[in-house]
């Protein structure tokens, strides 16, 4: 199977050499790569790979009914299988699917000091236990967030090497235009990212047909995949107001008032209501919430409104599932990323920033004369960021950066279809530089103008 080059396999190889290590436990929502990255880095790094699925062979939950040390876990995978081989300083146990059997969290402390073997545990679903899973091993564990693939890993998927996002990051620090080779190629690779999200199975399987063929049911197989999650792990919640939340997803993406609102979703709907179910789907992975500031200045930690936010989907390629068969045809045969009034190119920008690090916030007056889709910040600098579907005039912008009301903003970023440009000190991109924003800001970001001229 053609193995996709992950940014897990970086951090992976830098933990096995870390002195004194902890045990790391990687979360993310469900097929985003997770196993599939662990069994290889096992295999790369260890004389013996011992891999405990607690979905597939449940009878490993009995590892335990000795007690959790490392001592005692260990004699009770020998004794349910032989074959299995601890060689001392050689080993990764590797525990999956650990949302299942949440209790193993507690043996991490005492792998770590028994420093015998190197553990790694994963799962999907993991922000819904993660409460019993932290108060079992705090102290005791590195964690590690992983996502479907970003633009950057599918450009490896497509054969890019690093050398060439250095330079699409050097055009962008020397706010030096495109060529136009440059320019169609990142165009191309990144419409058809926008049509297939990042998603291994879909991804795998575009770059091994080279064609869309297939994707869009891998897609809804993926969908129909998160929708049973929900009922599966939905304990003591209402499981009806949960799937209705995550259909009314797009519906509300599509207007362009993005706010999500809650009585929409159903007659009589209230928030109190829902919001557990809005947390579940943030918990879950499946989800990016977009909070609404206080007013646009910093610091951004506790200063935004928990009851107003926009939702976006983790993964574009979930909302492109939902899309009906109108759209589908209109996004897949003529490339037409407008469907949805651009809420395609605001998700997978949204998207781009969660997997750089951010948190989402975005601001809109209460008398909706100024709106501005994100926000980022440097050390100094509070930065607004707007996704523009055409390259227009960009009003709130233009204002955030010149009024006196916003000492914190000096500078804004605007992401459009079309080429680096500078203006009044708003830096525009093309959208398929998004996923290289944190390291733009991070050399340009100390300059009062926010460029490098």
């Amino acid at each position: 199977m053609l193995y996709l080059q992950r940014k897990a396999d970086v951090f992976l190889e830098k933990w096995r050499r870390e002195e004194n290590k902890k045990p790391l436990i990687i979360k993310g929502p469900r097929q985003v790569g997770k196993t599939e990255s662990v069994r290889r880095f096992g295999e790369k790094y260890y004389e013996s790979l011992i891999e405990i699925n607690f979905v597939e062979e449940p009878k490993y939950k009995l590892i335990i009914e000795d007690g959790f040390k490392a001592e005692d876990i260990i004699k009770n995978i020998s004794r349910i299988d032989p074959s299995k081989k601890f060689v001392e300083g050689k080993t990764l146990i590797f525990f999956d699917e650990l949302q299942e059997f949440p209790e193993i969290a507690t043996a991490l402390k005492f792998f770590h000091v028994d420093g015998r073997f190197d553990v790694v545990c994963s799962g999907s679903m993991l922000g819904i236990q993660y409460k019993r899973i932290e108060s079992n091993s705090v102290g005791y564990k590195t964690d590690y967030q992983m996502y479907s693939l970003d633009f950057e890993e599918f450009l490896w998927a497509k054969g890019y090497d690093g050398a060439f996002v250095d330079e699409l990051l050097e055009h962008m620090q020397e706010l030096r235009p495109f060529g136009e080779l440059t320019k169609n190629i990142c165009e191309g690779a990144f419409l058809d990212y926008c049509i297939l999200g990042g998603m291994p199975a879909v991804v795998r399987e575009y770059i091994q047909k080279k064609t869309f063929e297939g994707s869009l049911d891998t897609q809804r197989q993926l969908l129909a995949d998160y929708k049973e999650d929900i009922r599966k792990y939905a304990e003591g919640m209402d499981q009806t107001r949960i799937l209705n939340v995550f259909n009314q997803i797009p519906v509300q993406l599509a207007k362009d008032n993005k706010k999500f609102q809650i009585s929409k979703v159903a007659s009589g709907a209230r928030f109190k209501d829902y919001r557990g179910c809005i947390e579940w789907l943030d918990d879950a992975g499946m989800v990016n919430l977009c909070y609404c500031l206080h007013f646009p200045e910093l610091p951004l930690k506790g200063n935004y409104d928990d009851t107003k936010y926009k939702i976006y989907f983790a993964d574009s390629g979930l909302l492109v599932s939902m899309l009906d068969d109108e759209s589908q045809e209109d996004l897949r045969a003529n490339k037409n990323m407008d469907v949805y009034k651009g809420a395609l190119y605001e998700n997978v920008v949204g998207e781009a920033l969660v997997k750089e690090g951010y948190d989402l916030y975005y601001y809109k007056r209460d008398d909706s004369t100024l709106e501005e889709d994100f926000f980022v910040r440097t050390a100094s600098a509070l930065i607004p960021v707007e996704v523009k579907a055409v390259n227009g005039r960009a009003k709130s912008l233009r204002t955030l950066i010149t009024s006196d009301k916003y000492p914190d903003i000096t500078y804004g970023i605007k992401f459009i279809s079309g080429n680096i440009g500078h203006s009044d000190n708003i830096y525009t991109f093309p959208y398929f530089c998004a996923f290289l924003l944190k390291r733009y800001l991070k050399t340009v970001g100390t300059s009062k103008e926010g460029g490098v001229k």
